[in-house]
């Protein structure tokens, strides 16, 4: 049976900011990581800050909510699994939910937006959308 870390991690940002949690912590990997300082650059998230020694590594991350104490994460849709890979060119680049929502994309340039992706002119995998 395989495990899909990318999934364990979305969820828990998701769960996190239901329980009105100010941060998650979650084990660290590169693409996490990577994931995470997307997200906060596009401002759906505060902060991440990786912690730990050798081995046991973790991401924080720091949870932002609206002004009327809303989650700004509220739902996240899985694309690409391991089951079934998506992938897209630079043509199939849509916006979310106009300009609502996001989609992060794994790409030769590294984890981009899907605005970023555009710019950059590059296509790649669809990991998820933020609705």
């Amino acid at each position: 049976m395989t495990t899909d870390p990318i999934a364990d991690f979305l969820t828990q940002l998701v769960n996190g900011s239901r329980a009105k949690r100010e941060s998650i912590t979650a084990p660290a990997s590169n693409l996490k990581q990577a994931i995470a300082e997307a997200l906060v650059r596009t401002g759906w998230l505060k902060s991440v800050t990786k912690r730990g020694k050798k081995v046991k590594k973790f991401l924080t991350c720091e949870l932002v909510y609206g002004a009327d104490s809303s989650a700004k994460i509220s739902k996240i849709k899985r694309i690409s699994k391991t089951s079934r890979r998506v992938y897209v060119g630079l043509d199939g680049l849509k916006s979310v939910r106009q300009d609502f929502g996001l989609a992060i994309l794994s790409t030769p340039k590294g984890i981009l937006t899907n605005k970023e992706a555009k710019k950059e002119k590059v296509g790649g995998e669809i990991l998820f959308e933020i609705i």
